[in-house]
């Protein structure tokens, strides 16, 4: 998965860990050492058990999709090496879960938070990167680890922004003028050297801006200006591709702005525009009141 797929750290580690995990429970389960001979031969009853024993210690119905996701990339993998047949495993159904539409910020918020980010920390220079990050994200789409991922070989931003997103896919992103003001602000205050191998965007001490910094500022900004839990640096995406969508946008095109793989994954913020457009024909119109 790292060498074909890009998968990151993060993925790499989740995919182990549900691995290893249905792996001691079958061993448990099935009374001995899970070697290659007893993986090819759990049956779908030994695969129910473990759905139900997941259930059991509380996990959802989407953690348990996802880990039954892991279980059969594995399987596939292993049987193509070894010559089983994987049928038992790969037959089990996931449970069904109802996937979370994304939460975007109204637009007056997105630029209330903007306005309350800027003016947050004592340190000028440090409310001043915090706006940059914030601004950047927002206005171009980028995920947190997109916009922290930027170096020193990236300033001033050009009108385009070549962007390495999830898998190693690569992406151009238009810059719009308020998030490159917002970053040459940032640079002309930076207190540390940026070269073209660091950080774009740096900590107190110089060192690589750590993403839960940006997640504390994000968090401030909500209790202050009373908005929900789940106003995040993540939030920020959904808002951008919400609002461009709400102005027209074409969907494909936002599709290649946020780097999604796939279209229907994109789709889900026409779901999102049309709870606003339904709501704003409830308020507008006469039977509605």
């Amino acid at each position: 998965m790292r060498a074909l797929d890009g998968a990151s750290a993060n993925t790499l580690r989740a995919y182990v860990g549900d691995v290893s995990t249905f792996l001691a429970f079958q061993a448990g389960h099935r009374g001995g050492p899970m070697g290659l001979g007893e993986i090819a031969c759990i049956a779908a009853s030994d695969m129910r058990a473990w759905l139900a024993a997941e259930r059991l210690r509380g996990a959802g119905a989407r953690s348990v999709a996802r880990r039954l996701s892991s279980v059969k990339a594995f399987v596939r993998w292993l049987s193509e090496r070894e010559g089983f047949d994987p049928t038992a495993i790969l037959s089990v159904r996931a449970p069904k879960f109802r996937k979370p539409l994304p939460r975007p910020l109204p637009q007056d918020a997105a630029r209330a938070v903007l306005d309350n980010v800027g003016a947050q920390h004592p340190t000028p220079w440090i409310a001043i990167r915090d706006l940059a990050v914030v601004t950047l994200l927002y206005g171009c789409g980028l995920r947190i680890s997109e916009g922290l991922g930027l170096t020193g070989a990236d300033a001033p931003l050009a009108d385009t922004l070549r962007i390495r997103g999830k898998g190693g896919k690569e992406r151009l992103v238009p810059v719009l003028p308020a998030a490159r003001e917002a970053v040459d602000r940032y640079i002309a205050v930076c207190p540390f050297d940026l070269d073209a191998d660091g950080p774009l965007f740096r900590g107190a001490r110089g060192g690589a801006l750590n993403p839960g910094m940006i997640a504390d500022v994000m968090a401030r900004a909500r209790m202050q200006l009373g908005l929900p839990s789940t106003a995040t640096p993540h939030a920020l995406r959904h808002s951008f591709a919400t609002h461009l969508l709400e102005a027209g946008g074409d969907l494909r095109a936002i599709q290649e702005l946020l780097g999604h793989a796939s279209l229907s994954t994109t789709q889900a913020y026409t779901a999102v525009d049309t709870v606003h457009l339904m709501d704003v024909y409830t308020k507008a119109h006469p039977h509605g009141k």
